[in-house]
């Protein structure tokens, strides 16, 4: 009995080295992977890349994870690839009202500010660019956030741009359809004004209203590009918990990128460990992860 179970789990371990990422095939996803997205992919993360390419490796009918990266490194394949490489191996965490106190800010500290710059237009809009929208929930709370002050301030107008490098969180972040016990952290008032319940209710689904989802504009957008296709007179622009995953050098070219997009005055919120300081950047720290362009 010992010596099957040893059999069994030498014969195991055989397999799952034959199907494994080579050391040499791992080094180069790692290399292309940081170099098309900045996303740093260090040994640690080889287990998990080898489990989300294998759907990759399915749908391409490849034979294995090593004709995989032929196929990509070695015949010419990776152009045509990338986007579904990449769809794979990024992570896609998000939550409604992530990080509350950014939205607090936002409401009652930023927004009054930039409403009272531009008082004297009567047809303010407010231009806000999500940068990591994931499956959308960060800019529907935006959403949700600036619709409720729109009403209190008078009315102005809102314009969200919501971009992400993943293909396949936009498609689901433009449907806005999302589990019940997703929406947990939504005030109950805002769930009431802007999500409606799927009429199965056995299916336990909400969906964002339409009158909310017109707000939201979305597109795929690589943060590694050289030049962005975004307005360059924004209010308000959400990039959280994406520079982490980004060398020093790679933060730099983002974040001057980011602020020159933003107009005097306009705010940048990043994630709680991250920041814009120590960049040389024309950026005034405001508290919590926030900077407000000079």
């Amino acid at each position: 009995m010992l010596a099957d179970q040893a059999e069994g789990a030498s014969w195991t371990a055989a397999v799952a080295a034959v199907d494994g990422l080579s050391a040499r095939d791992f080094r180069r996803l790692a290399a292309f992977i940081q170099d098309y997205s900045g996303i740093k992919m260090p040994e640690s993360k080889r287990t998990m890349v080898e489990g989300r390419l294998r759907k990759r490796v399915a749908a391409t009918g490849a034979a294995d994870l090593a004709d995989y990266c032929a196929r990509l490194f070695d015949d010419g394949g990776l152009a045509d690839e990338a986007v579904h490489l990449i769809d794979v191996v990024t992570t896609n965490k998000t939550e409604f009202f992530r990080e509350q106190e950014h939205f607090r800010i936002l409401e009652t500290v930023a927004l009054p500010r930039l409403l009272a710059e531009r008082r004297a237009s009567p047809y303010t809009t407010l231009k806000v660019w999500s940068t990591a929208s994931s499956i959308g929930a960060e800019p529907y709370t935006l959403a949700m956030v600036l619709a409720d002050a729109s009403q209190r301030h008078g009315g102005f107008r809102i314009d969200i741009i919501a971009t992400d490098i993943s293909t396949r969180v936009l498609e689901t972040a433009a449907a806005a359809i999302y589990p019940e016990e997703m929406i947990a952290p939504v005030p109950l008032e805002m769930r009431q004004r802007y999500l409606l319940r799927s009429r199965d209710r056995a299916q336990r689904l909400v969906r964002v209203v339409p009158e909310l989802r017109r707000l939201v504009r979305f597109g795929r957008l690589n943060l590694m590009d050289a030049t962005y296709p975004v307005d360059r007179d924004l209010d308000v622009i959400f990039c959280r918990n994406i520079l982490i995953y980004f060398d020093k050098p790679t933060q730099q070219a983002v974040l001057a990128h980011l602020c020159d997009h933003l107009r005097p005055g306009g705010y940048l919120f990043l994630g709680h460990s991250e920041s814009a300081a120590g960049f040389g950047l024309p950026m005034k720290p405001m508290g919590a992860s926030v900077f407000r362009r000079e």
